[in-house]
């Protein structure tokens, strides 16, 4: 599978007028767009069309926005909201925005031009970062806007995957620094008035590094709607030769542990590495065996469609017999 990067800074992100589609008549590349043989991302900008889908939906707005990003002049635009995540690598949890996200510094009124979208708001001079050569607000002020403007699981999302780059090595997160990350966006979060700062405000302070992916920071999420108060996170265990086995959650009172089991895992090339489906599946049930032998707790597992609300996940759960306490 492509990497949205690998695209954009290779050949395959092509302007109208380079030497493989040079030769093409506007008609003719609204063919090949119909056709679905090249993705039009941006004015004059193309991608192919097999590249494109390969990628998630972050990978293909960070292709958009790295076609405005070489499409401008002088130092370029300041990406922000969603186009500054993808730029820092943080999940959207299901969104796939049309439009790239600017703040042009100086604008005095918000407009649309095209497929970006020009934001009026005002950003400190160190909240203007550069990340791989592209302009975009920093990693604080992008997760606090996330936090304002998308819903509770996208922006939880994103506020654990920026925790986790700050506080957590391998799997254990170092709490002296999560608690003086969640204390110092605490502070801006509580100076904003704007709508949705309180809601903002309460979400980062939940923000957990822990959660590996989208799917455990919404199921962590549910699990709290649902009056679950006693959950152990990346709970360790040991195995029956020494090796360490890590599971995304503890439920102590039920004696079992919790796993969010989505499809990458065994669909995608890019997390299976080398090893077949099959080989995944394997080393799953080698782990889950080690884990119930020296624990003897159960293992649940639940997937994309069990967080789909928090009553389908509480259902998956209580038909193993897990309940709140």
């Amino acid at each position: 599978m492509p990497r949205a990067i690998d695209i954009a800074q290779g050949n395959a992100l092509l302007r109208s007028r380079d030497a493989m589609l040079g030769t093409r008549t506007e008609r003719e590349l609204r063919a090949m767009v119909t056709a679905g043989a090249i993705i039009r991302v941006h004015r004059g900008w193309y991608v192919d069309g097999e590249d494109w889908r390969g990628l998630w939906n972050e990978g293909r707005h960070l292709v958009r926005v790295l076609a405005v990003a070489r499409a401008a002049t002088g130092a370029g635009p300041v990406f922000c909201g969603v186009s500054a995540a993808v730029v820092w690598g943080l999940p959207l949890y299901r969104l796939a925005p049309k439009r790239v996200h600017v703040v042009i510094v100086g604008a005095r009124h918000g407009r649309t031009r095209g497929s970006v979208v020009h934001h009026s708001v005002s950003v400190l001079p160190g909240d203007i970062v550069e990340v791989d050569g592209i302009r975009c607000t920093s990693l604080d002020r992008t997760v606090l806007d996330l936090a304002c403007s998308l819903g509770p699981e996208a922006a939880l999302s994103s506020a654990d995957a920026a925790l986790r780059r700050i506080a957590v090595r391998g799997q254990r997160q170092d709490e002296e620094l999560a608690h003086a990350w969640r204390a110092r966006i605490g502070e801006r979060a509580a100076t904003l008035h704007v709508p949705g700062a309180r809601r903002a405000r309460e979400l980062l302070a939940f923000a957990d590094g822990r959660a590996q992916l989208p799917g455990e920071s919404v199921s962590r999420l549910h699990l709290r709607r649902l009056g679950f108060t006693d959950i152990g996170l990346q709970a360790r265990v040991v195995g029956p030769a020494g090796e360490e086995y890590w599971l995304d959650f503890a439920f102590g009172g039920a004696r079992a542990f919790g796993e969010f089991d989505g499809k990458a895992k065994y669909l995608s090339e890019e997390l299976r590495g080398e090893r077949t489906a099959e080989m995944v599946v394997l080393e799953e049930k080698a782990r889950e065996d080690a884990v119930r032998g020296v624990t003897e707790w159960r293992v649940v597992r639940w997937g994309w469609d069990d967080i789909a609300s928090a009553e389908a996940l509480g259902a998956r759960l209580a038909a193993f017999g897990v309940r709140p306490t």
